[in-house]
């Protein structure tokens, strides 16, 4: 197979507010809108690795009208900017973004707030990729199983279409810690990382066969658009009537003509405090310092504060960071759970600490 020739268009989804990493990541300033790595905010690095002009067309990004301007300031080659009216998930804002394109465009759908440290190993996934899309199948990049986690879905590689190509066998979604060491043992599964590649009439098409109701609603709302530059207001009322789900349940879990290109380019979601610090640079004694802190006889620790001097003194395996108006502390290997303090709050009313 030879590459397509035309340009994949990026679809970068920046509508998630990242609550595993509050307080840091907050409505008004969420996880894609942040610098956790020290090489500027996410949004700005996922968009950095898909800028080869040989390769990719400006880049569509998919948010929340309340990030508006911090994207235009972010990504001043903006292509395409579709502001959501309301939160419905991954598989309304793929199919608008869909809609927006040209029925062969290859469009390429990226989070925006993981980390990839091989900017140019996925490209070169990409390019592999690429015809295969062009054929219509709907191409998943399986990222290379490093350990047993049982917080990511996982992606069975089925018969090879092609070198590093194969037909997805199945997915699935976080399973128990014995299935996911026999995943990883087996070497047949890699992690589902949320990054897609396909022609956009092959996923309208997907979406007209699994997820009839999801295309319905964005097609009316892309109907009834407002149009401003580069961003695009799709109808309020048509997008609120739009079932919430994912892709991966709206359509890849049910689509027969799904590929997955397996990869190993550092990737990481950076779901969680403990997945910051796994990927932050750390001193001799694992601890991870940002801003003014202070470690003494401690290790593996994550300290991290915009404003207050933190020492951590004599501990081990915490999360420590300080905001202007918030402070939390947990232990390192249950920072998942600061999940739970973000849905206490909203119970509680508390609105404005979010």
């Amino acid at each position: 197979m030879t590459a397509p020739p035309f340009l994949v268009t990026p679809v970068i989804l920046s509508g998630g507010a990242g609550t595993r990493l509050w307080p840091l990541s907050r409505r008004a300033r969420p996880k894609q809108l942040l610098d956790l790595t020290g090489g500027g905010s996410m949004l700005a690095l996922t968009a950095e690795r898909v800028t080869d002009p040989a390769l990719f067309a400006a880049p569509t990004v998919v948010a929340g009208a309340e990030q508006a301007e911090a994207i235009e300031r972010a990504l001043p080659g903006l292509g395409t900017l579709i502001l959501e009216p309301a939160a419905r998930n991954t598989a309304p804002a793929i199919a608008l973004a869909a809609l927006a394109a040209g029925w062969d465009d290859l469009l390429l759908v990226l989070p925006s707030d993981h980390l990839i440290a091989d900017a140019e190993g996925f490209r070169t996934a990409v390019r592999r990729a690429a015809p295969f899309a062009a054929e219509g199948w709907i191409v998943t990049f399986g990222m290379t199983a490093e350990r047993a986690e049982t917080g990511y879905g996982y992606i069975a590689r089925g018969a090879a279409l092609g070198e590093g190509v194969f037909a997805a066998e199945g997915f699935v979604e976080k399973p128990d810690a014995a299935a996911a060491q026999a995943y990883v043992a087996g070497g047949r599964h890699d992690w589902n990382g949320g990054i897609f590649l396909f022609r956009a009439g092959a996923m309208l098409d997907a979406l007209a066969s699994h997820a009839p109701e999801i295309l319905r609603a964005a097609e009316a709302a892309m109907a009834g658009a407002t149009r401003d530059g580069v961003r695009v207001h799709p109808d309020r009322a048509a997008f609120a009537a739009s079932p919430a789900q994912s892709i991966d349940y709206a359509v890849m879990e049910k689509a027969a003509t799904v590929a997955v290109v397996p990869v190993s380019v550092g990737w990481s979601d950076i779901g969680s405090f403990e997945a910051l610090h796994a990927v932050s640079d750390q001193d001799a004694d694992g601890n991870v310092v940002v801003g003014p802190g202070l470690a003494v006889d401690a290790q593996g620790c994550l300290i991290r504060s915009e404003g207050p001097l933190v020492a951590a003194i004599g501990v081990e395996d915490l999360v420590i960071v300080a905001t202007a108006d918030a402070v939390l502390v947990v232990p390192r290997r249950q920072s998942q759970k600061v999940k739970d303090a973000v849905e206490k709050l909203r119970q509680e009313g508390r609105d404005q600490c979010l």
